[in-house]
């Protein structure tokens, strides 16, 4: 099963960047660092919520609604702009998977991005649909059809070889409290992170969100 960013850096990828990127108005590179960052930590977070088994039903029921349909029509919902009902579900979204946790995420992403909080909060605005959309496809394509799979299927596109410092690093990232007192912390850790996964292929995403978390 490809990982999260291995799809982001596929062609399909690269055109959701680029049009997530013209869409709220931002730069195509800092759009790309934004995402490579934010959708880990998403799906960290609903893989949280899916440890529940009311968070695990509300997961199924989102993903049943976004099957996938919204990756066929790509062009036309990026043609002049993404348009208010799919902002209006990622708001919803973010809310329900990130809760009290959203400002303090946003605001991380932005300070290692080098990119305003709020232009981080319509990036993820948009792509939120996007992401949901990918995981309904999966989910589709993988046959997971009860909740108690759900954890499975979002651990595989996390990624099976990241190991305990990458997925500390996603969990520190969601105890973020807005106040930004986490982010010399978290920068630490995966810069530390970036060298020893040179040593270690198998560490795609800490070798990824290491060497995005160390640009200036």
């Amino acid at each position: 099963m490809a990982g999260i960013l291995d799809l982001l850096n596929s062609d399909l990828g690269k055109t959701i960047v680029s049009g997530v990127a013209g869409s709220t108005g931002q730069d195509t590179d800092k759009t790309s660092s934004v995402l490579t960052m934010a959708l880990p930590v998403l799906m960290k977070a609903m893989q949280r919520n899916a440890s529940s088994s009311e968070g695990a039903e509300g997961l199924m029921s989102a993903l049943n609604k976004h099957d996938g349909g919204i990756l066929d029509n790509l062009s036309d919902l990026f043609n002049g702009g993404v348009n208010s009902d799919v902002l209006q579900d990622g708001s919803k979204i973010l809310g329900h998977v990130l809760g009290n946790k959203q400002q303090g995420v946003e605001q991380v992403i932005g300070q290692k991005a080098g990119i305003d909080t709020n232009a981080v909060a319509d990036i993820l605005k948009t792509a939120a649909p996007i992401l949901l959309g990918l995981l309904g496809k999966q989910k589709r394509e993988t046959n997971v059809n009860n909740a108690g799979d759900l954890g499975s299927l979002l651990g595989g596109l996390l990624g099976g070889n990241s190991n305990e410092r990458e997925q500390s690093f996603l969990e520190q990232i969601l105890d973020a409290d807005g106040d930004g007192s986490i982010v010399d912390d978290v920068a630490g850790m995966v810069l530390g992170n970036a060298s020893s996964s040179k040593q270690n292929s198998g560490g795609l995403l800490g070798g990824l969100l290491g060497g995005v978390f160390g640009k200036k």
